[in-house]
Order: structure tokens, then sequence, then C-alpha cells
């Protein structure tokens, strides 16, 4: 059997790699500060925290060790970036890494909350479709991704959870408010957009950076060719 020991911090880090190469792809691999601001993220997270660069820092070393990711370093770029192996290494379609990446951000989830939370990284025609990605997941060879938990007093579903991290605890969820997938809907398109911005303001960081260093050459130069 395939061990997964990661930890709380591994797993959001390749849960947010995961989430963003799926989400927004033109901005995908993420350098350590769009990491660090997609781990903070207060949408589309459980538990919110506070990681600082450091943290994901030491979080992605681990899980290059661990085979879990790797850096990059493209053309014309002095900033590494950073991109999740899940895909290769676990040989998932889109629809499971879909569902595995929602778990790795947000925990146990039932079927139908899944298929909510989801709805920007894979569409899901109905819940059986998420359920056949989960059943899937929960009958890998040589060892399962995903488990069902026992089913709580008072809730109609069962929830899921992802076994990255070794066999999940059995904690009681609270039954979403009225709206809740609307409201999640609206969170993950706005935490798109927060994402988007980030990557337009690095992107002209970058920019600005090349422009300085041209204007000096050019002014070594006498500005003439």
């Amino acid at each position: 059997m395939i061990p997964f020991e990661l930890d709380a911090a591994e797993v959001r880090v390749l849960g947010c790699l995961a989430e963003k190469d799926l989400a927004t792809p033109d901005y995908y691999p993420l350098s350590l500060h769009a990491l660090t601001a997609a781990c903070n993220q207060k949408t589309n997270r459980d538990p919110v925290v506070q990681y600082t660069e450091a943290d994901v820092h030491a979080a992605l070393h681990s899980l290059e060790q661990k085979g879990w990711v790797q850096s990059l370093l493209e053309p014309g770029n002095r900033v590494s970036k950073y991109g999740h192996c899940l895909v290769e290494r676990l040989e998932l379609r889109r629809p499971e890494q879909a569902v595995l990446t929602v778990l790795l951000l947000r925990g146990p989830q039932t079927a139908g909350e899944l298929r909510a939370r989801t709805e920007r990284l894979y569409d899901f025609p109905d819940i059986d479709a998420v359920l056949h990605s989960l059943r899937r997941l929960a009958e890998r060879q040589p060892a399962p991704l995903v488990k069902e938990l026992e089913r709580q007093p008072g809730m109609k579903e069962s929830r899921w959870a992802h076994l990255l991290s070794g066999e999940p605890a059995q904690l009681p969820a609270a039954a979403p408010p009225a709206g809740h997938d609307r409201i999640t809907a609206l969170e993950s398109r706005f935490a798109d957009l927060e994402e988007l911005v980030r990557a337009q303001e690095e992107r002209l960081s970058q920019m600005e950076d090349a422009l300085r260093r041209l204007a000096a050459v050019s002014g070594e130069t006498g500005g003439d060719p």
C-alpha cells in the first residue's frame, strides 16, 4: 500500500496547486507569492489559515522530496514556479482531480456539496456522476484515495474524505444554511477574480523589472544602437 502521510500544510499547498491548474490554467503554475495567497484565501477553504511564505516554502520542499510537486523555471522568468504531480502520480481523470482537489481544500463533504463546489473545476451533470468519481477513487489500487464516512445523525447524505493524510477523523458537520450552494458558487467566482488580479499584478511587476533593466542597459550604451 502507498503510504499517504501529508500534513495539513502539505495538503493545503497540494490542493491549491491542483485547484489553480483546473480553475485558472493561464496563470498556472504558481509562484511562491501567488501560492501563499491561494493557501490563505478566505473563500473555498476550511479551515482558513495564515501561512507565511516560509511555511509554504517548507511544505513545497517536503512535497518535492516526496514526489508530489515540481519546481519550474520558465524562460525569461527569474522566479521559480511550482506545479503539482497529482495527475501523473495517481493517473487521475479530470472529474477525479476536481473531486479530490475540493476534498483537499475543504475537508469531508457530501456528494451534493462536492457537486456545487467543483462547478468551476469540472461540470458534473448530476450527483450520480460525482458519486461515480468518488467510488472510483475509493476503489483505487493499491491504495484508496478517498473514503465514505459513517453518516451522521440528522444528515441525509454521508460525507466523503480524502486519505492523503491517513484515516480521517469522524467529526459531526453542521447543516449548511439556506442558499448555501448559490453562495458557494459566488465565492468561487470571486476567488477566481482575486487570483486573476494577483497574477496580473505579478506579471506587471515582472514587466516593470524588465523595462528597468532595459533602461539601465540602454543608459550604459548611450542609448545608441
